[in-house]
């Protein structure tokens, strides 16, 4: 998700919240998120002048158009030939236990999928499971129907048995970036085939969503035997492609796989995704025809491409946010006990709530992003059934309180803070107006930038003070928050330790009512603004570039990239 530019789903660039209004329902007991209605975007209902502090909640960008994309016609695609993506960042580890960046998730769609899926209106399918799970009255056993008659891309057969061993392994493996995500589950069993039972200690509402993404994606055991945690050097899953040949910080090719149950529907040969950080490059090398899927598109780009001859902007609204966290205890790494950090900005919120008066939202979105993206302060998107007031409190910019703040802190300023930031042109034009707007509530903010996939290393390894950094978000809220902010969470890089706030996590994926859950996140929501362990700053849109050369190309709100039904027009 990168604050900028890559996601520390890393996350994709700040988007825009997701419009329309999600409606949490339950299905035999398990609570699952799901688009009562079509996507659309709001107004908002601020006065365009008020600071972001104001009692309506952040300003939302004015009303945009929204393009998903559309499947491809059969008759209109060829079969066969290749088609080349500009991909904005490297895809971390290609292994769904490991990886933690949004572009593995795009390699993900054409190569492994999940038990569920996500559609365009954010609503849970089924993919390798049959239907959405069976849960028990006292929604502690949750029950699963695979899919039979279908192989792995090495030809082995998919079964309850290989979902029980990518979910064990998930469980279990030290470095699993998936445990937290999968919550109190204590057993799993295949009784048969294609079924396949979990077993929690207590009931746990996200489940379903979790496995609509990396949890719930199905690795060959196969492979995982030959392989155990080198399993991304070959990565073998149920995919419409499989992958062929990697070569670092340059690009990643995928080959048809032909043992992929819906063959028939997959046109294309080969995708090649080929690295280019440079937002003005890959707009080029669409323009240009050397690429016919460019994502990432940059705001300053965006005008300009949506009158471009030849090419479509799609365009929707975004499930995640982009944000700076700091480190406050990540000394042995991500997920082992938080430790002490001797310098005020890990020690004192005070320090950093300053930082966050220091920092002007609303003129951030306007003047870097043209108001195409919007302000946020929240995890929770303010267009979801799980808002309320209290999850969307803002502070107002005040660099005098600010420098209030640090003076109580007792720290000398101008404050000195170093920000780790990916290396990519938008990323550091970002980072470079943080950098000048702090600036007047008292802080020396100093940028560090570094490629993507090492920042991500550096963020696991607690080799940071403060990080530049987004997320592409999910649709339970449970995913956007405990993850990175509960105790020893397998993505809380900040080393953030709360039990209050960790008690209210708990309750909140327990519970089964909507409003009681948006309640107790808007609780959440207010113990993490005293601490400031994260200042959330702004949510993007997705934005994706398409040549007209190609036609099935689709970008839902989870922001995943999907090509493995497109074709080449004819």
């Amino acid at each position: 998700m990168s604050l900028f530019s890559s996601s520390h789903d890393a996350s994709r660039r700040f988007g825009q919240q997701l419009p329309g209004r999600l409606l949490a329902f339950t299905v035999t007991g398990l609570l699952v998120a799901a688009a009562c209605s079509p996507v659309g975007e709001s107004q908002s209902g601020t006065d365009p002048g008020k600071p972001a502090g104001n009692a309506d909640g952040p300003t939302q960008s004015a009303e945009r158009p929204r393009n998903v994309g559309e499947t491809a016609d059969p008759a209109q695609v060829e079969q066969g030939g290749e088609l080349t993506i500009a991909l904005s960042a490297e895809p971390d580890q290609l292994d769904p236990t490991l990886s933690r960046s949004l572009y593995s998730r795009y390699v993900f769609e054409s190569t492994c999928e999940k038990l569920y899926d996500v559609d365009a209106d954010a609503r849970v399918v089924p993919q390798l499971a049959t239907a959405l799970p069976s849960v028990s009255d006292d929604g502690k056993t949750v029950t699963i129907t695979v899919r039979t008659g279908i192989r792995f891309g090495d030809g082995t057969p998919f079964d309850a048995a290989a979902v029980k061993k990518s979910l064990d392994r998930d469980l279990t493996l030290d470095t699993s970036a998936r445990k937290s995500e999968l919550g109190p589950i204590t057993k799993v069993d295949a009784p048969d085939d294609k079924t396949v039972v979990i077993h929690l200690a207590t009931p746990f509402a996200p489940l379903t969503a979790a496995l609509a993404d990396r949890a719930g994606m199905v690795m060959s055991p196969a492979a995982l035997d030959k392989l155990g945690d080198k399993f991304s050097t070959a990565p073998v899953c149920v995919g419409a492609f499989k992958v062929v040949k990697r070569v670092p910080q340059n690009s990643i090719e995928l080959a048809k796989d032909p043992n992929y149950y819906d063959a028939d529907k997959v046109h294309l040969d080969r995708i090649v995704y080929r690295i280019i950080t440079d937002a003005s490059i890959r707009a080029a090398n669409l323009r240009s025809g050397d690429a016919q899927v460019a994502d990432s598109v940059s705001t300053q780009d965006v005008d300009a491409l949506s009158k471009e001859k030849g090419v479509t902007l799609l365009e929707s609204e975004s499930l995640g946010y982009q944000g700076l966290t700091f480190n406050l205890g990540n000394v042995d790494g991500v997920g082992e006990d938080p430790k002490p950090i001797d310098r005020p900005s890990a020690k004192d919120p005070r320090v950093r709530k300053a930082f966050e008066y220091a920092i002007d939202r609303e003129a951030l979105v306007k003047t870097i992003f043209a108001n195409i993206y919007s302000v946020a302060c929240s995890p929770i998107s303010p267009a979801t059934e799980y808002t309320t007031p209290q999850a969307q409190k803002c502070v107002p910019h005040d660099p005098e309180k600010a420098k209030e703040l640090l003076q109580q802190a007792g720290v000398k300023t101008p404050y000195r803070i170093e920000m780790l930031a990916s290396n990519t042109p938008d990323s550091l034009r970002i980072a470079q107006a943080i950098q000048s707007m702090v600036k007047s509530g008292g802080f020396d903010l100093v940028i560090s930038p570094v490629e993507y996939s090492t920042l991500l290393d550096q963020q696991d390894r607690g080799d940071f003070e403060l990080l530049a950094l987004g997320w592409s978000g999910r649709i339970d809220p449970d995913a956007n928050l405990t993850n990175f902010v509960g105790t020893n969470a397998s993505q809380n890089v900040a080393g953030f330790s709360d039990p209050t706030l960790d008690d209210l996590l708990t309750q909140a994926r327990q519970a089964q009512d909507t409003k009681e859950r948006a309640g107790l996140y808007g609780q959440a929501v207010e113990k993490l603004q005293e601490q400031n362990p994260l200042i959330y700053l702004y949510r993007t849109r997705n934005l994706t570039g398409v040549s007209d050369a190609v036609k099935g190309v689709r970008v839902f709100p989870d922001g995943v990239l999907r090509v493995s039904r497109a074709g080449l027009a004819k």
